[in-house]
């Protein structure tokens, strides 16, 4: 069965929200099944930059580390090596990914990541309007960005097998970078064919997949409890029918969650129903 990794992650995120974030996880982890599933423990305190200019780099470092060592624990393995079924990582904000991922990389040389996520997440410190990591958390998967030694090295999968879906809303920079065509964005439009997103990472040649939920993907209409919503976005079916799709070509071997902050306990209620099919899309 599927183990989960717990990762209240809020420090990564931009949004007035952010704190949020880490009843959303504890939301998301009371259905999951106990015994498969492991927190990380999430410093409490906001951190400094430490001149990266991340805003609470110490913070997000220390959540690096300690996922990266979580992932490495016996029986969870977000490799699916020996024998082990892929981990899921829950957040917190999208920054949570991105130890995971590089988890994965180390491990299979043929990864591709599709990141799923109404937002690009593509800026650099330079770029960054708010200094949030988790605006650069996708960035960090194939750029070089300033990141704690849990990395081996930056830009853990190239460009070139890295999937961008569902974002409809960029900034100037990120809509630059996406120019050149790697990564490769497809738009909630082209998502309305399943087999679209299965087609362009089949021809990356990529021989295993990491997927990442931010659940601001979603429509606002299907999901209430995310921090920074965006209309015009994917039904629940939509992204359900496109993890089945892409899966069925390339193994899973790991994957993600993130970006739940409701405003209330009631409100988590109502959209756990929503969340747990995404769960079980990937797990």
């Amino acid at each position: 069965m599927t183990r989960f990794v717990v990762v209240p992650q809020w420090q990564g995120s931009p949004a007035a929200r952010a704190m949020h974030l880490v009843d959303g996880a504890e939301a998301i982890a009371g259905d999951l099944p106990r015994a498969r599933t492991v927190r990380v423990e999430v410093p409490p305190s906001a951190g400094e930059s430490l001149d990266t200019g991340i805003r609470r780099f110490s913070a997000l470092a220390r959540v690096e580390i300690a996922v990266t060592e979580a992932l490495a624990m016996e029986g969870v393995d977000a490799s699916g090596a020996a024998g082990h079924e892929p981990a899921i990582v829950v957040g917190g904000d999208c920054g949570v990914a991105v130890p995971a991922i590089a988890h994965a990389a180390a491990t299979h040389e043929g990864l591709a990541v599709v990141w799923f996520d109404a937002h690009g997440d593509l800026h650099s410190p330079a770029t960054s309007p708010s200094g949030a990591f988790a605006g650069m958390a996708l960035r960090a998967v194939f750029d070089d960005l300033p990141l704690p030694a849990s990395r081996t090295e930056p830009g853990t999968v190239p460009a070139e097998r890295v999937f961008l879906a569902g974002a409809r809303e960029l900034d100037d920079a990120e809509s630059d970078l996406l120019r050149r065509g790697a990564p490769m964005h497809l738009a909630p439009a082209d998502l309305t064919d399943p087999a679209a997103l299965a087609d362009a990472v089949t021809a990356s040649g990529a021989t295993a997949l990491y997927i990442h939920v931010d659940l601001d993907v979603l429509d606002p209409a299907v999901i209430t409890g995310v921090a920074l919503p965006v209309p015009f976005g994917l039904s629940l079916e939509q992204l359900v029918a496109a993890i089945a799709a892409v899966r069925a070509r390339v193994p899973l071997v790991g994957g993600s969650i993130a970006g739940f902050a409701p405003a209330s306990a009631g409100a988590a209620v109502d959209d756990l129903g929503t969340i747990l099919r995404v769960v079980g899309a990937l797990a």
